[in-house]
This record gives C-alpha cells, sequence and structure tokens, in this order.
C-alpha cells in the first residue's frame, strides 16, 4: 500500500505521542511526589488530559486526511459516471 509522506508522519508523531505520555506521567508523577501522593496524581492526571487531547488532534487530522481522499475518489468516480451518461444521451 502506497503511503504519503504526510501519512508516515502523522504514524510517526503518534508513536512518539504515545511514547511521550508514557514517560512523561512518569516524570511528572515523580517530579510532583515530594509534594504528597494526592498532589502529584493530580499533577500527573492533568498531564495526561492534555497529552492525550493532543493524541486526539493528531487521531483527528488523520481521519479527515482519509475522508477527504475518499471523497476526491468518489468525486471522480461520479464524474466519470456524468460524462458516460452525457454521451450516451448526445447519441440518442
Amino acid at each position: 500500500m502506497k503511503r504519503s509522506t504526510f501519512d508516515a508522519l502523522l504514524s510517526f508523531l503518534g508513536g512518539v505521542s504515545w511514547a511521550f505520555v508514557i514517560v512523561g506521567a512518569l516524570v511528572t508523577f515523580k517530579s510532583f511526589l515530594f509534594l504528597g501522593l494526592v498532589p502529584a496524581l493530580m499533577f500527573t492526571f492533568v498531564f495526561l488530559f492534555l497529552a492525550l487531547f493532543l493524541i486526539l488532534v493528531l487521531e483527528t487530522m488523520s481521519m479527515y486526511r482519509d475522508r477527504h481522499e475518499m471523497m476526491l475518489k468518489q468525486t471522480a468516480l461520479l464524474e466519470e459516471i456524468r460524462d458516460s451518461v452525457k454521451e450516451v444521451s448526445e447519441d440518442a
């Protein structure tokens, strides 16, 4: 399957984002552990919420890209059908 540079970039950024979430959550938890367990967990959850939101944005970009490509294919098929119908109606 042929993939564009944009698709490869989105896949790479998705993987890096998941790695960032895992490592970042651990670092955030350990950084705020000196304040106590509850604040460390709260800051970690805030970090996870923001990081997962950014992953959601990347996935949405990928989904819209796929939808756009499908719309282009459908438009090309519909134009081909329209042209063939015009040719048949002109011959009759």
